[in-house]
């Protein structure tokens, strides 16, 4: 009996070490973890065509032939892609003509490229080399190293049309990394980048397309964007009489539209330490507002001025969130920056209409508007000091290095924030400033409640 245990053990080994040792045939294979896709988009005559570029890897679930151990046989690969590209790419990409969807794509031509070939720069030589001859089947390399070029057609209608894509391909790799450059026949070259699904990118958008979406994305972000809602609520906290709420929050607008629109025209700092400055500035805005809540009993007259200060960092804050959509504005740049600040201001609109009703029942019902102030004042300030500290640990790590452009940059904001300082102080003495002021206060702020 232990002579026959013996034998199946020897032969479970023999049996490990054979699948061990035995040759492997390259076919499916794992999900790679970041893969780059290219892409042009070209309507002409009564078709579009799609040139997309990926790595092979991306296209999984093929059987890579070899003529020799470790060689690729080429020819018959090849042969296999338009199955591979219906599969992973026909199936994933749709094109809407004026909002109609287009009916699945004819695999047109495909093609395999060594990793040094650079026709993809341009859409001429990318469709040249995409429909040209094939690689030679002598040449030696590893299947892995290779990209698969691939045209799709789409009937269309008309090359003028509005087009739209949405690119699902975030199934070919952990993260997708797509670049699609719209080639239409009497314009100039469009190009788009983004990070998995986008949704529908229209190619071409008119304004009022532009316009809707950007007034979208601004109402989000401000209701994503809790450091602003924070210093929002800091800000208006102690208001009660529409005329300075009003005064207040359209200061603080006009202030980040400014800094919104001058980054979208690169004219702010490009450097690598300008974001987390302005990220700790932002946490910096939060905790003095609430600390000026809780020292002062009643709003100081000068706060519009202090909303259009830090609303000034705040924008340069916008700007960063909205830095990778810019690019589906189109030819509306300045139509959707404007759109987007509609949509900021819809935003905090609909947040004041939510928390001012809020504050007033808090502070007749619940506690003392005076002790209600400081206490959600110090609870703010608890949270954006943490913010403050963490977001300073980080802007510790970069080293400033200020080039002649960076100087002049800082020095143009420094003097325009200057000019605003002195333009505001001779309102304030114009308009009386100092004991007139406080006394228009004490007559249209009511007395604070003791209970």
């Amino acid at each position: 009996m232990y002579h026959t245990q013996s034998k199946d053990c020897l032969r479970l080994y023999l049996f490990i070490a054979a699948l061990l040792l035995a040759p492997v045939g390259a076919t499916a294979h794992d999900i790679p973890a970041d893969v780059a896709v290219h892409m042009f988009v070209a309507p002409r005559g009564q078709s579009l065509g799609v040139l997309i570029r990926v790595p092979m890897p991306a296209l999984r679930d093929i059987d890579i032939p070899e003529r020799a151990p470790g060689v690729t046989d080429l020819p018959r690969l090849q042969s296999r892609l338009p199955d591979a590209a219906q599969v992973w790419l026909a199936n994933f990409i749709e094109i809407r003509e004026d909002g109609q969807r287009l009916p699945r794509p004819k695999v047109e031509a495909v093609q395999l490229s060594l990793p040094s070939d650079r026709s993809f720069l341009w859409f001429p030589e990318a469709l040249a080399h995409t429909v040209g001859p094939a690689m030679p089947p002598e040449t030696s390399i590893v299947w892995n190293q290779l990209f698969a070029d691939v045209l799709l057609t789409y009937p269309i209608r008309s090359a003028t049309s509005k087009f739209a894509i949405h690119p699902r391909l975030q199934t070919l790799a952990a993260r997708v990394l797509t670049t699609v450059r719209f080639v239409p026949p009497n314009s100039p070259e469009r190009a788009f980048e983004f990070t998995g699904d986008p949704g529908l990118v229209t190619l071409d958008p008119g304004w009022f397309q532009a316009a809707w979406q950007f007034i979208g994305l601004g109402f989000r972000h401000i209701l994503d964007g809790t450091d602003h809602l924070l210093f929002l609520l800091c800000l208006v906290l102690p208001l009660r009489k529409f005329r300075p709420l009003l005064v207040v929050v359209t200061a603080f607008t006009a202030a980040h539209s400014i800094t919104l629109i001058a980054s979208a025209f690169e004219l702010a700092p490009s450097a690598l330490w300008f974001p987390p400055l302005v990220e700790t500035l932002i946490a910096v805005s939060i905790v003095y507002m609430g600390l000026e809540n809780i020292a002062s009993e009643k709003p100081r007259h000068h706060r519009w001025v202090l909303a259009f200060g830090f609303g000034l960092i705040h924008g340069f804050g916008f700007s960063f969130a909205l830095k990778e959509t810019l690019q589906f504005a189109g030819r509306h740049l300045l139509t959707s920056l404007l759109a987007f600040n509609l949509g900021v201001e819809l935003g905090q609109l609909t947040v004041l209409a939510i928390t001012i009703p809020l504050l007033a029942l808090l502070f007749r019902y619940v506690v003392a508007e005076r002790m209600g102030i400081i206490i959600v004042s110090a609870l703010v300030v608890h949270t954006a000091w943490h913010w403050m500290l963490e977001r300073a640990e980080v802007l510790g790590k970069y080293h400033p290095v200020w080039t002649g452009d960076g100087v002049a940059t800082a020095l143009q904001w420094v003097v325009g924030l200057a000019l605003f300082l002195g333009a505001a102080w001779l309102f304030r003495n114009r308009s009386g400033g100092g004991t007139r002021r406080e006394a228009l206060d004490s007559q249209e702020e009511p007395a604070p409640q003791n209970r």
